[in-house]
């Protein structure tokens, strides 16, 4: 083969176009030229090609009239749905989803069709949100004119990510995706892993909230490193919530009582017990993925009249450490217990105990453990 070398952009997107043409039936194996190979330098891999439901496979209402440009985009622009934080993280939840969007973005907004150019849900499925963007990124030339983020239409990428992240963490296999997401689409534009942005840093908006914002530089630091490693994937973000309804992950005596009195509750309710010199401990477990440094935050009614000094025991990789916490005040928030060392495995990794010098109930509602 005679001319320039081949870049490892050139490499990925030939690799791409061989899947997608065997796929449609759109390429003859028997006859055809030689696939192109890489260059030796082993440190030049494609990153691998996420699996992304197209508009015809989740369902989508056909499109209004849509603007297809030869630029190619700059950025990434990340946002959040500001919808509810689902725990079904079904593939049928997904594409319902992105249906919702769709027909509010169409039907609401005026719309020619969703504004965002990808879809992102909390069980990790990724989909196209707005009809063919996902065949210029397999192009990796020209885009969707989106209308997610004045000003920036017409050279960013939008992704939404389903939820709402003001005070709450993605789920791990939603920042795995979009980490694995991201590196793709600077892969197939040569973008930059330093060019992803939220959507607050264009207009004045609370999206894509203050903790996923706050990721960013980490979602920077994570793409870079799949995209230098050649494909390798860093290990996936953890985060966890536990809710005292949570099957097999909550535990209590029957002297825990179940209560929804209070609206500052997390979920439909919350357990709670008098005050005991005994160990009777309401335990949290959690699937720790491997050892290293957690954050811990609990959730709870704060109400006038609950115990003032609730011990909260965590189980660390030095011993059991106790965080006393005044729940008669400070509720319906997550609440940090602080930063701690855990050890992998499946284990109770948080108690709540009557064992408190205090009056008033004590309360079991929720945790949230996240790696750090």
């Amino acid at each position: 083969m005679t001319g320039n070398p081949l870049s490892r952009r050139d490499v990925v997107r030939g690799a791409v176009f061989l899947g997608v043409g065997a796929a449609t039936g759109g390429l003859s194996i028997a006859g055809a030229p030689p696939a192109l190979a890489a260059p030796d330098d082993s440190s030049v891999l494609a990153v691998p090609v996420p699996t992304i439901a197209s508009c015809a496979t989740w369902g989508a209402r056909s499109p209004g009239s849509l603007s297809v440009i030869s630029s190619s985009p700059d950025k990434i622009v990340i946002h959040h749905t500001a919808g509810a934080n689902s725990t079904t993280y079904t593939q049928a939840a997904a594409f319902a989803m992105a249906r919702s969007i769709q027909n509010f973005h169409m039907d609401g907004n005026g719309w020619s069709d969703s504004g965002q150019h990808f879809t992102i849900s909390r069980g990790g499925y990724i989909m196209e949100g707005r009809h063919n963007s996902l065949a210029r990124l397999r192009a990796g030339s020209g885009m969707v004119v989106g209308a997610h983020c004045p000003g920036q239409n017409d050279k960013g990428i939008g992704i939404e990510n389903e939820g709402t992240y003001t005070s709450a963490t993605p789920p791990a296999a939603l920042y795995d995706k979009l980490v694995q997401f991201c590196a793709y689409i600077c892969e197939q534009y040569d973008i930059g892993a330093s060019r992803i942005y939220g959507h607050r840093d264009y207009i004045a908006t609370a999206c894509p909230g203050n903790v996923l914002y706050g990721m960013l530089p980490q979602l920077r630091t994570d793409v870079a490193e799949v995209l230098a490693g050649g494909g390798t994937t860093p290990p996936p973000a953890f985060s966890t919530i536990i809710d005292n309804t949570t099957s097999g992950r909550f535990t209590a005596s029957a002297n825990w009582l179940t209560s929804s009195y209070s609206a500052e509750r997390y979920g439909a309710d919350y357990r709670y017990a008098n005050p005991e010199a005994i160990s009777d401990v309401a335990y949290y477990k959690a699937n720790i993925p491997a050892e290293g440094s957690y954050r811990i935050d609990a959730w709870y009614p704060g109400i006038a009249g609950y115990n003032t000094a609730t011990p909260y025991i965590v189980v660390t990789k030095s011993g059991n450490q106790t965080v006393v916490v005044d729940q008669s005040t400070g509720g319906g928030a997550w609440r940090s217990l602080g930063t701690f060392t855990l050890t992998a495995g499946d284990k109770n990794v948080v108690g709540v105990s009557r064992w408190s010098g205090a009056t008033g109930y004590v309360v079991a509602d929720a945790v949230r453990i996240t790696r750090v």
